[in-house]
């Protein structure tokens, strides 16, 4: 069988773990062809770093789109990530509608904010453009933050706790048009991981593990980039989140040993022989 592609649109930072430096690494270590389509690139990313440099790709993302369009590639995922504009929100879209098949699977992570904070770069009208692009996907991995956003209430608004979670996987669900995997959800003190919504199966569960005192940057991309190779691969939802979970949790555990800075994002190469076959 031909090695699965997977089209990934994100930004890419020289410095820093995040966006593509993450998704090429972890796709490619679990065996699909990573197929980068930038958005832009920093010399660092924008979280703890100041001076870095930026520059659009949002001309060139149409171009690359109609030579791979010729040259008669397919997908079997089309995989999303942080956007630098409202034009690029529309240029994703058309890239899914165009090279959509029966097979491509759609993820769409709707980056906009954490913390119960937008992002400084995410006008009203990229969220709203956000929420649009993430009808499309089949599967989308929000933040509580970007749920409240995708469901047009505040942070303060959504419901508390694990049965909160699950209110919320199925509300976004599109009365379960799509699957939903909500990261940063704990189901206790001691706990965090996701809950995930299946759209195949029509059921909710969550996805936990022990929780890591720290917090990095780059997180929510290592697992979405994780999620999106398992599930390619053939894994159920729930199997694919829990593979995403628990590499999480052994990348923070490893980088809290270091005491690394957040703003370096977690120390995962060395594990990535965890995403080849290897045990967590």
């Amino acid at each position: 069988m031909p090695t699965p592609r997977v089209a990934a649109i994100h930004d890419m930072s020289g410095y820093g773990r995040c966006s593509l430096t993450v998704a090429i690494p972890i796709l490619s270590a679990m065996g699909l062809q990573c197929c980068p389509l930038p958005t832009a690139f920093l010399s660092t990313h924008t979280g703890g770093f100041e001076g870095f440099t930026f520059l659009d790709m949002t001309g060139e993302m149409p171009r690359v789109a109609a030579h791979w369009k010729s040259l008669g590639l397919n997908f079997q995922a089309v995989y999303s990530g942080f956007l630098g504009s409202e034009r690029q929100i529309g240029i994703v879209e058309d890239f899914i509608r165009e090279f959509r098949g029966k097979d491509t699977v759609v993820f769409v992570d709707p980056v906009m904010g954490d913390h119960g904070q937008v992002y400084r770069t995410y006008t009203p009208a990229m969220c709203d453009g956000t929420a649009r692009l993430a009808e499309q996907a089949d599967v989308i991995t929000p933040n509580l933050t970007e749920a409240a956003l995708l469901l047009g209430v505040s942070c303060r608004e959504l419901p508390a706790g694990e049965a909160g979670c699950r209110e919320i996987v199925e509300r976004l669900s599109l009365g379960g048009r799509r699957s939903v995997v909500l990261t940063g959800a704990s189901a206790g003190e001691s706990l965090t991981g996701a809950m995930c919504y299946d759209a195949k199966t029509g059921r909710t569960e969550a996805v936990q593990t022990r929780r890591v005192p720290r917090e990095f940057h780059g997180t929510g991309d290592v697992f979405a980039s994780v999620l999106t190779g398992a599930l390619v691969k053939g894994c159920t939802l729930p199997e694919a989140a829990r593979q995403a979970v628990e590499f999480i949790r052994a990348c923070a555990e490893r980088t809290a040993a270091q005491d690394l800075p957040m703003r370096e994002g977690v120390d995962f190469e060395p594990l990535l022989g965890l995403l080849t076959g290897g045990s967590i």
